[in-house]
Parts: C-alpha cells; structure tokens; sequence
C-alpha cells in the first residue's frame, strides 16, 4: 500500500502524511513541524542535560525518546528523528561543533584541495551505527511514520568552508567560481556521504526522508542550476527505495522551487515567504508541497496565529497534496500549548473527497 507505513506490530498502517507526500485521497491535512524534536519542550530539556546535540544524538535511546515526545505532546503525523544534519561529517573526524546560540562551528574549515583527504567514505554501520539504532527503536515504539534527514551536499559544504553560519556564503563563492575542480570533488563526496546516509537510514525503517538544502536560496538561480542542482538531484536519484517519500526543502527557494522538484523530491518544502499558491503555479498540483507557517507567528496572540493557520488551508485550496508545517524550524521560546493548538486546527479542517473525471 502505497499510502501506508509499517506500524510498530509490524503490520501496514494508514497514513495521512505518507497519502499527502503521495498526493493521494485522504480525509484531514497531516502536520508535523520542523525542529519539533526538541527546542521548545520542558521534557526535551530535562532529558537532553547540558551535553552537546552531537552527544544526545549518539545515544540512541536518548535520541529515540526525545523524538517521541512531539508526537505524544502533539499529536503530530510524522516524528523527524532527532540528529543533525552535520553528524554524517561530524562521524568521519572533520571536527565539528554544534555550539548553542550559533550552529556548526568547524574547527578547521576546508580552504584548499589537500582539504579533501579530511572526507572518506562514510561507513553508516561503524561510523554512524547510533542513527540506524535510534530508527530501529523508532519503528517498534513510534504510532507515527518515522522521518529521516541529511543535509544537502551544497549546505554542509558552506559550512565546512565558511567555519560557521553565514549568510554571506562568501568563502564558498569564491570556491566554486575560482576552483571549479575543487568544487565538484567536494560536491561529490559530499553527495556519496549522503547518499549513504539516507539509504542508512531508510534500511532502518525511516518511512520517509527530507533532504535539507536549507542555504540554497542564498545564490543566484542560474549558479544554483549550475552548481549545486545537479549533486542534489544525484543524492535524491540515488535513492534505493521508492516507496520511501522524498521531501526537499530550502529557505529562500521561490526563484528555484521548479528546480528543487524536479530534482526528484515527492514533496517540495516551502518557507514562511513563499504563499502556497504562488508555489502551486510554479509547481502544479501533481507535486505535494510542505508548509508553512512563520515561526515568529508562533510567538504571537493566538488570534494572530489562528488567522495565519486558517490563511494557510485557505491558500491549499484543499488540495491532497499538502503537509502543514513551519517555514523553517520550531523557535526556541515556542509556547508548546500554541502549537498544539496549532496542530488542533489542521486536523479539524477536513479535506473534500476528490472527484475524478
């Protein structure tokens, strides 16, 4: 069954979120939210401790646990695995830090092609075996459908050039226009790292995956076309199991959101910027779309967040081809009552049964 994931008895459950990534018939819009593992919990908090994210995400029981608490909190249709997108690297020794407050901090950032003996092939079952341990947990305890995740090939790589976060992306701009040869021997073992990842992770019992490229709207279209497309649509193509729903999902993309489909996502997340209806007329309507709620609006009066969720189902149009989320992730100081109240109102907008013909 296509709309279906195995459920913790091991037999095929319906889902609503696996129907709305397929675009097919079913009765009421799924929601999950973007960094909902986590962040804004008080039970995240006290299970978390004060060790780094890397630490928590190593530990499989803890990291299984911490990514059920939204769903039992919730009530959510989907449970996104608590990680992080730099662990893949992080595993492989190129000294990585998640520092609160701030984001990936590399130790030493790549700078030149002797640079490229620090990546190797990534080896989930040595390097990584805690994220395979976690999804398995998952599967036998999680109602839900389970969610994997990497970091696209372009987002991690401006990382390890520019050190930290930046919007600037200037060190990696320069590389890939002045180093051209550098860059796709990096792009590339980027994309294998991946790859690995993801195929890991779905052989593992994630029930679908979500690529984020969360940088890309960051530089002109016609470079992203050129040089961060084709690694993308390499990871997304490479892809073992078709049954598995892939999601692709970057901030800023409206001028890219065609190319971000067709590089073999199922499902195209959007940001806070881009109304749902302008992506529909990018897009059409045989691809499903994710999102996309402000994060901001979350911290406002509820008046103002209930407006917003009902603009949102409004702009769908009832289309099965919708999954509510953020545009970007759950804020820190997030009242989890506004998002279960949240949650509470997609569900209770019921979806018109198609008719065909």
């Amino acid at each position: 069954m296509e709309n279906s994931f195995l459920s913790t008895d091991g037999t095929a459950k319906k889902s609503d979120f696996i129907s709305a990534c397929r675009n097919e018939q079913h009765p009421r819009v799924p929601v999950w939210f973007m960094r909902q593992a986590g962040r804004s919990l008080p039970e995240y908090k006290k299970i978390r401790g004060t060790g780094s994210i890397l630490e928590a995400a190593s530990d499989p029981e803890r990291a299984a646990q911490i990514t059920l608490q939204p769903v039992e909190r919730y009530g959510v249709d989907a449970a996104i695995l608590f990680s992080d997108i730099m662990v893949p690297v992080h595993s492989i020794g190129f000294g990585i830090e998640i520092q609160p407050g701030i984001g990936p901090v590399v130790e030493n950032p790549f700078e030149s092609i002797e640079d490229l003996k620090r990546l190797r092939t990534l080896e989930p079952e040595i390097d990584v075996p805690y994220v395979g341990e976690a999804i398995k947990i998952l599967s036998q305890e999680c109602p839900v459908p389970v969610i994997g995740f990497a970091g696209a090939p372009f987002t991690v790589a401006s990382y390890l050039i520019e050190g930290k976060p930046s919007r600037l992306l200037e060190k990696t701009k320069a590389l890939m226009e002045q180093e051209p040869e550098i860059w796709d021997s990096l792009m590339n073992q980027l994309s294998d790292i991946t790859i690995s990842s993801l195929n890991h992770q779905i052989e593992s019992g994630a029930s679908a995956i979500q690529l984020f490229d969360s940088w890309a709207g960051l530089i002109e279209p016609e470079i992203y076309e050129q040089k961060v497309f084709p690694y993308s649509k390499r990871v997304l193509s490479s892809i073992n199991n078709s049954r598995v729903p892939k999601i692709h999902f970057g901030v800023g993309t409206q001028p890219i959101l065609h190319l971000i489909a067709v590089a073999g996502a199922d499902v195209v997340g959007i940001d806070s910027n881009t109304p749902i209806d302008a992506a529909r007329a990018k897009l059409g309507n045989e691809i499903a779309i994710q999102g996309n709620l402000d994060p901001e609006i979350c911290l406002e009066p509820i008046e103002v967040v209930e407006k917003a969720v009902s603009e949102i189902l409004k702009l769908n149009n009832n289309n099965f081809g919708h999954i509510f989320n953020l545009g970007h992730g759950v804020l820190p100081d997030t009242d989890p009552g506004v998002l279960s109240h949240v949650v509470e109102m997609v569900h209770s907008h019921k979806l018109l049964e198609r008719k065909d013909g």
